[in-house]
């Protein structure tokens, strides 16, 4: 990210999302391993000759494949369902700097999406109930244009909001204008220096 800033561009912080998500394939990355070894075991055992008498004669010659397919099964749910949410988790990054907000999704397909603090009008935090126990939530910066950035699931979400702010009110004003967006004159009289008449020289 560092080599993307643009000049004068500083990084504030660099978060990812709540990594709530991640507490179904931890578990699943715990059990899954174990059962397999303990249906591995019981088969090893001789469990199916148990369950099936008429099967015990021939239950020897399926003990390999059976194993093979606890193996595989367990291989399965590791590489097909974890391991992808745990890569999509770590590849998720949301880039706070001093002029913009970046988003990055995705590790081998990228997606990218930013908008420049200089145009957010409002800074909104969504919240539902487990997000307020883990003070995680979704911020919605809004820009005043028909379409909205929003970034879910974001850890520590009032701080990180708290950021935003602070780095929007640390942003430079373009020189040779005012607050409210008039060329600013300051040999010019003010509204309250003039009265009818011209200006007044008190």
């Amino acid at each position: 990210m560092r080599k993307e800033l643009y000049p004068g561009e500083q990084v504030i912080v660099v978060s990812r999302p709540q990594p709530r998500t991640l507490i179904v394939p931890a578990l699943l990355f715990i059990l899954v391993p174990a059962l397999a070894a303990y249906a591995s075991a019981l088969i090893i055992k001789g469990g199916p000759a148990q369950l099936v008498p008429l099967a015990r004669d021939s239950a020897r010659e399926w003990t390999p494949w059976l194993i093979g397919a606890c193996i595989a099964l367990a291989a399965w749910v590791l590489v097909g369902y974890c391991l992808p949410r745990v890569m999509g988790w770590h590849a998720t990054k949301y880039v706070l700097t001093s002029q913009r907000l970046v988003a990055r999704y995705g590790m081998l397909r990228r997606r990218d999406e930013q908008v420049p603090l200089g145009t957010v009008r409002n800074v909104v935090i969504h919240q539902s109930l487990l997000q307020r126990v883990l003070r995680s939530g979704n911020i919605s910066l809004e820009t005043g244009h028909p379409t909205s950035m929003v970034v879910p699931d974001v850890p520590e979400v009032a701080t990180f909001r708290n950021f935003i702010l602070d780095a929007i009110n640390d942003l430079p004003q373009e020189e040779g204008w005012g607050s409210e967006g008039m060329m600013h004159n300051p040999d010019a009289a003010w509204p309250w220096e003039t009265r009818e008449g011209g200006r007044d020289e008190r």
